[in-house]
């Protein structure tokens, strides 16, 4: 119950966040009048806005207007976001050319869209999950096949058992003979270490860390990194915690660590520059986390995992194609060698935004 009012308030809270970044530009008051004076400026008026500053001519002084405004800021953004929503889906490209060229009344900003997106997939995550669960890994090592489910653990360590008892006897046989024994001891040791990895490996995904018992074997090649990994092993809860926390805070480090890479893609084009190359990151980002909302809805109402890791793997790439063939006036063979290099730059801007977020909270 507390995880569902939560959600609903980061939900409310997105809205408003989003509100605060959107203009007003091309809406119409209910009710505004176009005479008497402006109450911000005190300009005459001459229509429904003041052609000032810019603020409605009618103004609200009731309860009910805050309930208005707070239910148009999380629903609706006045009416934009049914005119976005759709085009950021189908038609990506057109909307960012549209947007830059000029076209500001028409669409939600894209910041205040990132911004109300991104609230939405933290609260959707907290309340119903991501769109991917927990599942078994299921493979095989050294002869071996493993399971992380409870049931393929006992399986696996029945397997590993047996195939310990082997070695050993055949270890008994060979030192018996006075044979060289270092071969089967190493195999014994690699399978001890199989049997280790794999109660390591169910440990961490059922989510408990704490038992995962790594005896410091952390090794990125970088020592302040491993030290952070530690810290956030020996405390899992807060460290994700705080890691939540800092990406609801930091989630806009996103773009100015997009923008260099997608101007890597267009080195030589003077007609865009790092406006038109943020715009285009904003929306992506907003596509790619509004899309994560819809399939935890779809993985809710039962749509099969197989769909679903379908949609995951071939919707990014399509979406980044669709809006840098539209957005920039690629041809087919120019949007598609810059998807691919798009989606490589893509990891590389979220391990570095990861980074960021783990020396803030370790």
């Amino acid at each position: 119950m507390s995880g569902g009012i939560e959600a609903a308030g980061d939900l409310a809270t997105g809205g408003l966040i989003g509100r605060a970044f959107e203009p007003h530009a091309g809406e119409l008051v209910h009710g505004a009048h176009g005479s008497g004076l402006c109450l911000n400026c005190g300009t005459a008026l001459k229509g429904d806005f003041c052609h000032q500053c810019g603020q409605t001519a009618h103004i609200h002084r009731t309860l009910a207007s805050i309930g208005h405004d707070l239910l148009h800021g999380v629903w609706h953004f006045e009416g934009k976001i049914w005119t976005t929503l759709p085009m950021l889906f189908t038609r990506p490209g057109q909307l960012t050319r549209r947007y830059i060229a000029g076209e500001r009344a028409r669409f939600v900003s894209p910041l205040a869209l990132f911004l109300f997106s991104v609230f939405l997939m933290f609260a959707t995550f907290g309340s119903i999950g991501g769109p991917i669960g927990s599942a078994s890994v299921q493979g095989e090592r050294n002869g071996v096949k493993f399971d992380t489910s409870a049931e393929g653990i006992k399986l696996a360590q029945k397997q590993i058992g047996e195939q310990s008892r082997k070695l050993r006897a055949e270890r008994d046989a060979i030192a018996a003979k006075g044979g060289d024994t270092k071969a089967v001891d190493k195999k014994i040791k690699e399978n001890a270490k199989e049997a280790k990895d794999l109660r390591r490996a169910s440990t961490i995904i059922n989510g408990d860390f704490v038992k995962a018992d790594f005896d410091g074997e952390i090794n990125t090649g970088i020592a302040s990194l491993d030290k952070r990994v530690e810290y956030a092993l020996k405390d899992p809860k807060l460290f994700f915690y705080k890691l939540q926390a800092s990406a609801y805070k930091y989630s806009w480090a996103l773009i100015p660590i997009s923008i260099p890479f997608i101007w890597l893609l267009f080195p030589l084009r003077r007609d865009v520059g790092p406006y038109d190359h943020a715009i285009f990151a904003i929306y992506s980002l907003s596509a790619m986390t509004m899309g994560a909302v819809v399939l935890s809805f779809a993985k809710v109402i039962g749509l099969p995992t197989g769909i679903i890791m379908t949609i995951l793997t071939f919707g990014p790439p399509l979406h980044m194609y669709k809006q840098l063939r539209g957005a920039y006036g690629l041809g087919r063979f120019g949007a598609a060698w810059r998807t691919f290099a798009l989606l490589i730059f893509t990891i590389l801007a979220g391990t570095l935004f990861f980074i960021v977020l783990l020396s803030l909270v370790a």
